[in-house]
């Protein structure tokens, strides 16, 4: 039980890291979507899309680098060697890309359909966090996560002051100043919104350095190529996911007609931000997990602890999904303010239970990480993202964002339940199935028939709370005593 206390701590803290940024980050939905800020839906649907990018081109710029620095980090002896080989090899990649990218900018602008005056903002945006991967990933394998974490806060208060100031007040401050008259530019919203993003990018960077005046420069290239060879199938793993993730925004940039495509894009990518709480809990949770599997992967019987750590999270994440549910129509005044959003709340269960999916799928991504067959994650992700591609090709045009999100569930379902299947034979690993099941399909039946037939009826749906709750405390109790009762 020490070892769930363990896990549960940095947890804790990767969470602070992960949800006080995103909550503060998450002020900036209702200020996007407030009437008056950003000229349209549109507008808010063209930043998603630029952010949709962001997400591919990380992937890409991190080449499943981090993934492998763990993996590395925990297996060789010389942890010096794995850190300045790894920080290398991305400051190189890193610079390759800004170069390359810049001065072919016009025609990546043309290609990917943004406007050339964001791309050199986006260019430099994904350099800077691109050399910022291996210090803080080395913050998470020497367990450093209160400063982890006050970085990540800062470079979100950062953004979010900034945003605040754009886009609220330099409009005001400029109708009497002569200084704020240099700075504003009339209808440069969106491109504010990323010159925020940059400087908090720059500060981070700036916090960082001494991880690079520290390191030995040493490049170990047979070291090197063990670590690509282990990263490159959790590369395409990650573009896999990314697809999976973020494209659908692309492909209904694509396939809708211009007239309707960003607003439908806007609004999509508002009421999904409504599923962020699930998304907050998955993203810590993975965060402190990834360390925990490889750390206790030589420990005695690490699969019991597995089969635990699944068990707690499927029973958080289920309650998780069936709260945010029942109170979405709550939420949604606090988070997308403006009526014209509201349209797309259809796919706020949808999404919440999609994500509920994927965490399980990293849980179970354990075996192919821990028996170095990331191939096998590489391969998984290869079949979400082809059932993502194939039913938003298929149906965007006639269903439109609903098609998408519905293609997001049935992919990280199929991800999970392929996940499992392998990991049988190669890692096994005693599950609960039945107790997993059952908080499943309980959470997620109740979530439908509260969102889809007795929708803001809160007697229903607080009764369902009420009684998952109850369910969960029952079935968990004996272990939650155990890992509360103080050592």
């Amino acid at each position: 039980m020490s070892t769930l206390k363990s896990l549960f701590k940095q947890t804790f803290i990767y969470g602070l890291a992960t949800v006080l940024p995103r909550m503060l980050s998450f002020l900036l939905v209702p200020l996007y979507t407030t009437e008056g800020v950003l000229s349209s839906v549109a507008e808010y649907g063209k930043v998603s899309v630029i952010f949709s990018y962001f997400v591919l081109f990380n992937v890409i710029l991190a080449y499943g680098m981090e993934t492998a620095f763990f993996r590395f980090f925990n297996k060789d002896e010389d942890t010096n060697k794995v850190i300045s080989t790894s920080a290398i090899a991305l400051i190189i990649s890193s610079l390759l890309f800004f170069v390359l990218a810049l001065i072919f900018q016009n025609q990546i602008a043309s290609l990917i359909h943004i406007e050339a005056k964001y791309i050199n903002l986006v260019i430099w945006i994904l350099l800077l966090d691109a050399l910022v991967i291996i210090p803080f990933a080395w913050l998470r394998a020497t367990q450093q996560p209160m400063r982890y974490a006050l970085i990540k806060i800062l470079n979100v208060v950062i953004s979010l002051v900034l945003n605040l100031f754009f886009l609220l007040s330099l409009k005001n401050l400029a109708i009497d100043n002569s200084f704020f008259q240099k700075i504003y530019i009339p209808n440069f919203e969106v491109s504010y919104i990323f010159i925020a993003n940059l400087v908090a990018s720059a500060v981070t960077l700036l916090l960082l350095i001494s991880f690079y005046t520290k390191i030995k420069y040493k490049f170990d290239v047979t070291l090197w190529k063990s670590m690509f060879r282990y990263a490159f199938p959790v590369l395409i793993a990650g573009i896999a996911f990314s697809i999976n993730e973020t494209f659908d925004r692309i492909l209904l940039d694509r396939l809708l007609p211009p007239d309707i495509a960003e607003t439908q894009i806007g609004m999509y990518s508002a009421c999904y931000k409504i599923a962020v709480f699930m998304t907050l809990f998955v993203t810590a949770y993975k965060l402190g997990i990834e360390p925990f599997f490889f750390s206790h992967s030589k420990s005695n019987n690490p699969q019991k602890n597995y089969a635990k750590i699944l068990e707690f999270f499927v029973a958080f994440g289920s309650i998780i999904l069936l709260s945010v549910v029942v109170f979405a129509d709550v939420l949604k005044h606090l988070i997308v303010r403006s009526e014209a959003y509201w349209e797309a709340m259809w796919v706020v269960p949808i999404i919440l239970m999609a994500n509920l999916c994927l965490g399980i799928y990293h849980n179970l991504s354990v075996w192919y990480k821990i028996t170095d067959r990331t191939k096998f994650g590489a391969y998984i992700s290869i079949i979400g993202a082809a059932v993502t591609l194939i039913i938003n090709l298929v149906f965007i045009k006639s269903y439109g964002y609903k098609a998408s999100a519905v293609a997001t569930l049935v992919a990280y379902s199929l991800m999970m339940f392929l996940s499992y299947y392998y990991g049988r034979k190669y890692y096994p690993i005693p599950y609960n199935l039945k107790k997993i099941g059952v908080y499943l399909m309980l959470s997620m039946s109740m979530s439908v028939i509260s969102f889809y037939h007795f929708r803001e009826n809160y007697v229903i749906g607080i009764s369902m709370l009420i009684v998952f709750l109850g369910i969960v405390f029952y079935s968990e109790k004996n272990e939650l005593k155990q890992i509360l009762k103080r050592s």
